[in-house]
């Protein structure tokens, strides 16, 4: 799989479906999608542009009327240059996934990044809550941060740190901002990859690209998750309103 067209090779992958459903929350994006006579849900990170649209021109071209395309379209605007279009795309890819059930365990990706990481350098691309447990359990840990809090270093630092990491974990972020095949250029051959958080494509293609465990989300309650994301819930509300954890493994991988 090419690092540069990751999503796009996905979106090739996917059946298509009928949209229900689409919102644009202020933390999270969430489509709903049928196909097959049920429904399925998928999130990603809402991403906005910096007000990069001040001059009156559309975040979301088609706003208003999304559910009138196909699912596929939907997945398609994962490439749109519009970061609210992108992370529509990518909550389309999501809902439209197959669920390889069979594949899945119910880990925090928190717990597989500790266990791989102790004694070892963890190199961590984006700052998660569960950062200070983590800097008690792994060697050393390095977080880098667009948006860098005390203790982070700033993304500038990834061709410094990333190269020196025993374990590379990274927001699914990286693949709505398209900073994951740079990302994973810099890593070591040898270097265990994770890729987590509710955008992360739940996808075994994507371990043709290096990743050894991908660490996502199942939503199980549909209406109430929706109802979360419209009111500005944040992920820590939204795990207790109908989302699951769970981690798939690389074939071939130690066990969680």
């Amino acid at each position: 799989m090419s690092m540069t067209n990751i999503m796009e090779e996905l979106v090739a992958t996917l059946p298509d479906g009928t949209v229900q459903e689409v919102r644009v929350g202020a933390f999270w994006t969430a489509v709903v999608v049928e196909r097959e006579g049920r429904l399925r849900c998928g999130l990603a990170s809402t991403l906005r542009g910096d007000d990069q649209y001040h001059d009156g021109g559309p975040s979301v071209v088609d706003a208003g009327r999304l559910v009138e395309q196909s699912a596929l379209d939907l997945a398609r605007l994962s490439r749109s240059t519009r970061p609210l279009e992108t992370a529509i795309g990518t909550a389309a890819i999501n809902a439209l996934l197959p669920r390889a059930e069979e594949l899945w365990v119910e880990v925090d990706a928190a717990d597989v990044i500790a266990r791989r990481g102790l004694g070892k350098r963890v190199a961590l691309v984006g700052h998660f809550p569960f950062v200070p447990r983590l800097r008690e359990q792994v060697g050393q840990l390095w977080v880098l941060e667009q948006q860098p809090q005390e203790g982070d270093l700033p993304a500038s630092a990834a061709s410094e740190v990333i190269p020196q990491a025993d374990v590379l974990a990274m927001t699914g972020t990286t693949l709505i901002n398209r900073t994951f095949g740079e990302l994973m250029a810099l890593r070591r051959p040898d270097a265990l990859v994770v890729v987590l958080g509710p955008s992360t494509p739940l996808s075994p293609r994507l371990f043709e690209a290096g990743v050894d465990w991908l660490s996502g989300i199942a939503v199980e309650d549909i209406d109430t998750v929706l109802r979360g994301v419209s009111q500005g819930a944040n992920f820590r509300q939204l795990r207790r309103q109908g989302v699951r954890l769970v981690t798939m493994q690389k074939p071939g991988r130690n066990a969680v």
